[in-house]
């Protein structure tokens, strides 16, 4: 409804821009009078035509420029989001000093004879006075917080370690970009309300369509893990403690999402949540933050070292003869050697081995004598 409005209004405004040059246009033709026709023909169907021309064109053309301006505002919003508000304040205030100076200096070249010359000094003199003040209010309020956090230092004792450790920082919190592929796997909800996730979650459009493509799919696997994928977005957004955002920036000259998430990632300044190994390396060489939920599962699943014993229940036999298996609540596969006639019972076990691999950590043990 608010974009047919502004379709109106644009349409609107190109029409009285058309009847203002029409004005013009009908004075000069007149003054030639080149079709030999009475005056107020010239003065009625001259701006009434160009009028009707100028509303037509800028009505085809008013959706293209609402979108324009829509990836305009939305850029602009985003690279603003990545200043922190104490820095946008003191630099907005900076230029508009900055400015105020520019223009009591501007009045001197009124002096100038050339108009062109005086005019171009003018802007000249905006521009340069407008990014003098925004840069001295940064730098002075940067200094000012340096200054302050020194003197608590100083007050409260601090010193050699704990004041370095308690220096301050100017790290940046990279918005989060979620993936398909965490979405759907689900553990991305119980990290975000342990509070490990920091700063905003981002859910790019484009995804979302994949999810609904696949929630839509005629296969019944595929399409229950679409399903299972929306459920978490939608208890991310209402219920965990963090903020979530849903851009509509896409990238049409790219077919693959995941190359859309690395070009998000690099626009935006932001890390890739993931657990696909494919975008892990990719993203990789394109210097780009990745965190993975398979990597981070392993990282804190706890230590077994060889030696040590284990409780567990040996559920079905290995690939080897005699061998059994069991697994850990975490999902952790224990090879019993000699175990196959332990098959679902409960046995204690004594660690002789771990193997880390790409796709996880193996336990081999073997029967408590």
């Amino acid at each position: 409804m608010i974009e047919k409005i502004i379709k109106y209004i644009i349409t609107f405004v190109g029409f009285c821009v058309g009847i203002g040059f029409g004005i013009y246009l009908a004075e000069f033709l007149f003054l030639k009078n080149i079709f030999h026709v009475n005056k107020m023909i010239y003065i009625v169907l001259t701006p009434a035509l160009l009028g009707i021309i100028f509303g037509f064109i800028t009505f085809i053309f008013s959706s293209f420029m609402i979108r324009g301006s829509k990836k305009l505002a939305q850029s602009a919003q985003l690279e603003l989001e990545k200043i922190p508000p104490q820095e946008f304040f003191f630099g907005l205030m900076g230029l508009v000093m900055g400015l105020v100076i520019a223009f009591l200096i501007s009045g001197l070249y009124e002096i100038i004879p050339i108009p062109m010359v005086a005019n171009a000094l003018k802007i000249l003199t905006f521009i340069f006075f407008g990014y003098l003040g925004t840069s001295l209010a940064q730098k002075n309020m940067k200094d000012q917080t340096k200054l302050q956090d020194l003197a608590r230092k100083v007050t409260s004792g601090a010193s050699g370690k704990q004041a370095a450790k308690n220096a301050p920082t100017e790290a940046f919190v990279k918005p989060k970009i979620l993936d398909t592929s965490v979405i759907i796997d689900g553990r991305i909800s119980d990290i975000c309300k342990t509070g490990f996730i920091e700063g905003t979650i981002i859910i790019p459009e484009f995804v979302l369509r994949e999810l609904r493509h696949i929630a839509d799919s005629s296969d019944g696997l595929k399409r229950n893990r679409g399903r299972r994928g929306l459920d978490i977005l939608k208890i991310i957004q209402k219920e965990m403690p963090i903020e979530v955002k849903i851009v509509d920036t896409d990238f049409e000259e790219v077919g693959e999402v995941d190359l859309k998430l690395i070009k998000l990632a690099q626009k935006i300044n932001g890390s890739i949540v993931t657990n696909d190994y494919n975008l892990n390396k990719v993203a990789t060489l394109q210097d780009i933050l990745i965190l993975n939920i398979n990597e981070l599962a392993n990282a804190v699943k706890p230590v077994v070292l060889p030696g040590e014993e284990m409780y567990i229940q040996v559920i079905k036999e290995g690939k080897e003869s005699n061998q059994g298996v069991a697994y850990l609540d975490d999902g952790t596969m224990i090879v019993v050697e000699e175990g196959r006639r332990y098959i679902n019972e409960n046995i204690h076990v004594i660690v002789t081995s771990v193997l880390q691999t790409a796709a996880g950590r193996m336990i081999f043990a073997k029967p408590k004598p």
